[in-house]
């Protein structure tokens, strides 16, 4: 079987949401050891003190031998780099060498580019490790996500006889950084290469944190997505905070000078609100704060098209999920009333899986999507 473990436990490793939850990610995923994440919450007093402490953790396990954790620090110290930072391309470039050469470099897996537009989309390529061939998986993350982030999920699937196929669309990983392509809420456009190029036409469509928008999207145009998964789900941006709050965000937006001189304002004294809008303005590739957002926007009930959604639908969300609000899940299921069948799972603290995508508890999540998936596949 498989050699990663996904172990169970949300821990508190920081007094900073944001920097609390990415230590625990890269541990839930299978990817670092729980005292190197305890030994830098306790090292990260804010963002600024971030890149250092991982690329610490990084080096450490690179002198160990330990490639995957090192890799994966590399990943992690990436993160909260802002984009003008020379070092940004740097640590992707570092974690993309050890991954790639060190880590899967004896597994029977193939390294993709796919024509997309003028450009390329990366992907990679993994047959299933059994004789029994169940299906094809595609899988792909969200808003700043890398592929590789998923291999773990990967190799899980394939164990059980999927192939799997990993992909990073525009605005993610090396499409982003290697091939300038910007964010797009078309989602159907991507995937449409990707199924073209393996000449794909029956599979499963798995979308990861914002991914979940982007799955069901590209569910409503491309027929030859069977089955759609979303782990954790937006349904539409703009209704994630209290009405007032954006009613007030779409009444600024009509004055883009004081929206951008407001924006700015918030960059020059919280460094997370710094790295939240130069990073929306690296991933949509948009040179001011309210052309960001206008493209993080078009993520949205009206071009979301669920009612244009006809494939059998698993829904997984987190009941606590710090980004995206339980009613969230409910308007979403609401909305896919043309769906051949829809199932949707919220996951509680007493289970673990209670956060963003069930970091805390992820086997969880695969088992719950195998067990959907055999029923499906059938």
């Amino acid at each position: 079987m498989s050699r990663f473990t996904f172990p169970v436990g949300y821990h508190r490793l920081n007094k900073t949401k944001i920097i609390d939850f990415q230590l625990n990610r890269w541990y839930s995923f299978g990817y670092v050891r729980l005292e190197d994440m305890k030994e830098a919450g306790n090292n990260i007093k804010g963002l600024d003190d971030w890149k250092d402490e991982m690329v610490r953790q990084a080096k450490k396990a690179e002198k160990e031998n330990r490639m995957m954790n090192a890799a994966f620090s590399y990943r992690a110290a990436e993160f909260f780099v802002l984009p003008t930072d020379p070092e940004k391309i740097n640590l992707y470039d570092k974690f993309i060498e050890l991954f790639y050469g060190k880590v899967i470099s004896e597994e029977n897996i193939r390294r993709i580019l796919i024509p997309y537009e003028d450009s390329f989309l990366p992907a990679v390529h993994s047959s299933s490790k059994t004789n029994n061939l169940k299906g094809t998986i595609v899988i792909h993350g969200g808003f700043d996500s890398f592929m590789e982030e998923f291999y773990s999920m990967g190799e899980y699937f394939s164990e059980f006889g999927y192939e799997i196929i990993l992909f990073e669309g525009p605005g993610q990983g090396g499409a982003l950084k290697k091939y300038n392509l910007p964010l797009t809420y078309e989602w159907e456009k991507p995937v449409k290469a990707v199924l073209d190029y393996f000449n794909l036409n029956n599979v499963t469509l798995l979308g990861i944190s914002m991914g979940g928008w982007l799955c069901l999207r590209a569910a409503a145009f491309e027929s030859r997505i069977k089955r759609v998964i979303a782990s954790s789900i937006a349904f539409d941006y703009m209704q994630i905070p209290p009405k007032p709050v954006a009613d007030f965000a779409r009444f600024i937006m009509k004055f883009p000078s004081l929206m951008n001189y407001l924006a700015e304002l918030k960059t020059r004294f919280r460094a997370q609100e710094k790295w939240g809008v130069y990073n929306l303005m690296y991933i949509t590739k948009k040179d001011t704060p309210l052309e960001a957002s206008k493209a993080m926007l078009e993520l949205n009930e009206e071009n979301l098209h669920s009612e244009l959604v006809k494939q059998d639908v698993l829904i997984l969300t987190g009941a606590e999920d710090h980004f995206i609000p339980l009613k969230m899940h409910y308007k979403q299921v609401q909305a896919l009333k043309n769906a051949n069948s829809v199932t949707d799972i919220v996951f509680t603290k007493e289970t673990q899986g209670h956060n963003h995508y069930q970091v805390g508890n992820f086997g969880l999540a695969l088992e719950t999507i195998k067990t959907w998936l055999d029923e499906y596949n059938s």
